[in-house]
């Protein structure tokens, strides 16, 4: 197996550098590969023989897409687009990431994968055009949404809690937006699974770790883990405007990918936990 993975760079593909995997592994990000360009892709796919591709590049400044929104749908649709007709010329197979903001954040119980759709956002529109573009042009496709992700590489909002946390006595954090936190490497474990797993079976899964949890609530164990004596205020969402809408509730269902490949998600705070004595290496 020859495996592309392109956002190499990122939270998911730096987790993926991590993984010891019995194929030849072609990791790129926008320095060594622009996905934007359809002829580049062709050229780096068939002179390297890539028959999956792993696409972990996306536009994800959530705030900043609201002001940028051509650049965000040529990298969140575009590019996976490109991607995908090239693969399905060459016989190739892809396995995309997607986002629980392809939600609105209205339902009332964990969101399955036919759930009707309806992002509030730039950011979550282009991702679910990108997942329609996808689908279009390539039968052999596998759509991952996740959801909350933190990771030792990049801004994440672990990172930023343990930053603040250190710095300040009190931070506020959003109450009222409930979700499940994701470590990157569970998530990169859950796609070598498929990858390796024998057989590939197409459609849309969702993977996050297991349970729900509010950003208050997640702030508050990270702190704790953390052995950080910083005070955590509740907030509102009225009271912590973005740029961009966020879901007030986007827990994903997790039992297909259970079903098809066996996957069983780690409980959020046991994942937590284990990053925090790797990034900070303390005893807990």
């Amino acid at each position: 197996m020859k495996i592309l993975v392109t956002g190499a760079n990122g939270q998911l593909g730096a987790a993926l550098r991590k993984i010891e995997a019995p194929a030849e592994m072609f990791f790129t990000d926008v320095d060594t590969l622009n996905i934007c360009d359809r002829d580049a892709v062709e050229s780096f796919m068939r002179s390297n023989r890539v028959d999956t591709v792993v696409n972990c590049a996306a536009y994800t400044a959530v705030d900043k897409a609201e002001d940028c929104p051509d650049e965000c749908m040529r990298i969140n649709r575009d590019a996976v687009q490109n991607l995908g007709a090239v693969a399905a010329s060459i016989g190739a197979k892809v396995i995309h990431i997607s986002t629980d903001y392809v939600f609105d954040g209205l339902s009332a119980r964990p969101y399955r994968e036919d759930d009707a759709v309806n992002p509030t956002s730039v950011y979550g529109a282009t991702k679910l055009a990108g997942e329609q573009a996808l689908a279009a042009v390539c039968n052999d496709h596998i759509i991952i949404r996740t959801a909350w992700l933190y990771s030792e590489t990049g801004n994440n909002f672990v990172k930023t809690m343990l930053r603040l946390g250190a710095e300040r006595g009190v931070v506020g954090v959003v109450t009222d937006q409930r979700g499940t936190p994701t470590y990157a490497a569970d998530l990169a474990s859950a796609v070598v699974k498929i990858l390796f797993s024998g057989k590939f079976v197409p459609g849309i899964y969702h993977y996050t770790d297991a349970g729900e949890c509010s950003w208050y609530d997640f702030a508050v164990r990270i702190f704790a883990l953390a052995g950080l004596k910083c005070k955590v205020n509740p907030l509102t969402t009225a009271e912590y405007p973005t740029r961009a809408s966020r879901p007030a509730y986007s827990v994903l269902d997790k039992s297909k990918i259970n079903t098809v490949y066996g996957i069983v998600p780690p409980q959020w705070e046991e994942s937590l936990e284990r990053f925090i004595r790797q990034y900070l290496k303390i005893k807990i």
